[in-house]
């Protein structure tokens, strides 16, 4: 069956829309208001298009459905998205070419499989604007008929209690084809490589350490950072959440993708050493293409074990086997780490709107949510303290589990004392409240800044104070320490502007306590200080800076101001939804917040 030469164009913007997550916020009329999508929005990888309306999205469906009916369609759809891509120039040729081949087999098959009517699968990519996502939603988890605890909250330690020092790693995406030299502006979607090309009318070059641009970090710049990393041990563990190919998602393959895998990570054990522990989690660009996902119920080729048993081979030396054997089922474990503490290392792929595996069956995905809720339990009873990990933040996931994971935390909050999250490249933090108020702060989410400078940003790491190893602690985050390369005298020697330094130093940008006037990081600190922010422009500016790593253009003023304070308060994405209604964004701020392919 041939399809019809206007459902070309339906084709190519639903295949980007799926392919990229999301859409760009569509234009509005009022300048102030582009401005402020424009700064909250996450780095993603951009692309020359625009919004798809839900009328479009629901006709490209109901043209899908019909279409793929037949696998002869297949190689048709796949060549229209090409040949529009092409002629629209929304991507250089190469990039349209690639990235088609790249996706269209899981793309299909996951369409295919999947029981999504058009109104539904719009909900998924458009938003709840254009139906209702999820044919199962809203689902809930089954909770244990254990009665809550009274709640404890924490109290700071007594002075001279041990501290645990952790390293947090995030986002590191090394790019093997940087190239000193190259072009830093390109129209690509990542750039500062030895094949990108500058416009024009424009030429600025890929500097020696990194490049504030859409660029990724070359290897002696992440190898740099373990060195100094080291330098500035010792650390007690090592969290790691994931991210580590460049963002050149249209010529990825499977063995590249592991190939840098076991490069980064022999490297983050050669730096730090055999005595330091590093307990990983799965960033969605680990896969290819990217943000695929498919759950355990996908067997085969098409089946994550390719990814997940290599990943158990090369962090065997640091996890225990009953760890690894969940890491090759689902991408998600638990170990202890000390007496008294255990970590649960999320897959929070299997929450994200990027995931077009979801589309088949998005309730509770490899039951993982349950298996967490069984842990906390299991923890509650022996009295230990428990430490989250995972890529996404839990607010910019899917609603339906984003909302059993809030109610999660709302059961155990004597139980689970740490959450930590990365992705969106930026120094930020999401805020959890009691379920019957929402006024109560019973949990932090901290969101780290990335190693790579996509886009426009130094490079980084983070510094966790968590209170230590002794009978009764909190084991809360105390404090923490950001610190950075500073690429504009990192590439421009003293003395010879030519010349980048030899061995740069990565400087502490800021530690929280002392830039907020802060005693500790307890939700109940983290909550006044959003309070302070509201109240006290200049503290809310210096956040702002400290956000972007030392490395902003511009002030965030009025609206962009309010939309801040709404994803920091925000660890539901329904929250988020209900915060971006009220103050009149009309769901723009909600869906420039969940837009990321970082």
């Amino acid at each position: 069956m041939l399809l019809p030469s206007l459902s070309s164009w339906f084709l190519l913007t639903c295949s980007l829309v799926l392919l990229f997550g999301s859409c760009d916020p569509a234009p509005t009329s009022e300048q102030s208001r582009l401005v402020l999508m424009e700064q909250f929005s996450r780095p993603e990888v951009g692309f020359n298009w625009r919004n798809v309306t839900c009328p479009l999205c629901k006709a490209v469906f109901t043209i899908l459905d019909i279409a793929l009916l037949s696998d002869t369609n297949e190689e048709r759809v796949a060549s229209a998205v090409r040949e529009v891509c092409i002629r629209l120039h929304l991507a250089d040729e190469q990039v349209c070419r690639q990235i088609t081949e790249l996706f269209r087999d899981d793309f299909i098959r996951a369409l295919q499989q999947s029981l999504l009517w058009p109104t539904e699968a719009c909900a998924l990519l458009v938003g709840p604007s254009c139906g209702k996502f999820d044919i199962y939603a809203p689902w809930n988890l089954t909770l244990p008929k254990v009665p809550k605890p009274p709640v404890t909250p924490p109290s700071p330690p007594k002075p001279g209690s041990p501290q645990s020092r952790v390293l947090f790693l995030t986002d590191i995406h090394w790019d093997q084809a940087y190239a000193v030299g190259s072009a830093a502006d390109c129209k690509d979607p990542l750039c500062c490589r030895a094949d990108s090309r500058a416009p024009k009318w424009r030429r600025r070059e890929a500097g020696f350490w990194g490049t504030y641009s859409k660029c990724d970090l070359p290897l002696r710049t992440v190898e740099n950072l373990l060195e100094n990393a080291a330098r500035d041990g010792p650390w007690d563990w090592v969290y790691w959440t994931g991210d580590i190919p460049a963002h050149n998602i249209w010529s990825q393959t499977r063995k590249q993708q592991l190939s840098e895998l076991t490069v980064i990570t022999r490297l983050i054990q050669k730096y730090l050493g055999p005595h330091v522990t590093v307990y990983p989690a799965i960033g969605n660009h680990e896969s290819t293409p990217v943000n695929s996902f498919p759950p355990p119920f996908v067997h085969g080729n098409r089946s994550m074990s390719w990814l997940y048993d290599t990943m158990a081979e090369e962090w065997s030396a640091w996890l225990p086997e009953q760890a690894l054997k969940t890491l090759r089922y689902g991408g998600f474990y638990t170990v202890e780490i000390q007496p008294g503490l255990r970590l649960v290392s999320l897959n929070m792929n299997f929450c994200a709107r990027e995931n077009f595996w979801l589309m088949v069956n998005s309730t509770d995905p490899a039951n993982q949510l349950q298996w967490l809720v069984h842990i906390l339990q299991d923890s509650e009873n022996k009295g230990e303290k428990v430490h989250i990990i995972g890529h996404i933040p839990p607010g910019l996931c899917l609603s339906s589990w984003s909302w059993n994971y809030y109610h999660i935390l709302n059961r155990y909050e004597n139980t689970i004392s740490g959450q930590f999250f990365g992705h969106t490249h930026l120094d930020e933090f999401q805020m959890f409240y009691d379920e019957s108020t929402m006024s109560r702060p019973l949990g932090v989410a901290f969101i780290a800044p990335s190693a790579t400078t996509y886009i426009n940003l130094n490079p980084g790491f983070r510094v966790y104070y968590v209170d230590g190893n002794y009978k009764d602690s909190s084991r809360f985050v105390l404090d923490h320490e950001t610190y950075i390369l500073n690429l504009t005298t990192a590439n421009q020697s003293p003395g010879a502007p030519s010349t980048p330094e030899q061995n740069p130093k990565w400087t502490l940008l800021y530690r929280a306590t002392q830039a907020y006037g802060l005693t500790s990081l307890f939700p109940s600190d983290c909550d006044g200080l959003m309070q302070t922010f509201i109240k006290d422009d200049r503290s809310f500016q210096k956040f702002w800076y400290y956000r972007h790593k030392g490395h902003v253009s511009q002030f965030c003023k009025e609206m962009c101001k309010t939309t801040m304070l709404c994803f920091l308060r925000s660890g539901r994405y329904d929250e988020l939804e209900q915060c971006d209604l009220f103050n009149g964004f009309k769901g723009e701020m909600a869906r420039a917040a969940r837009k990321t392919l970082c």
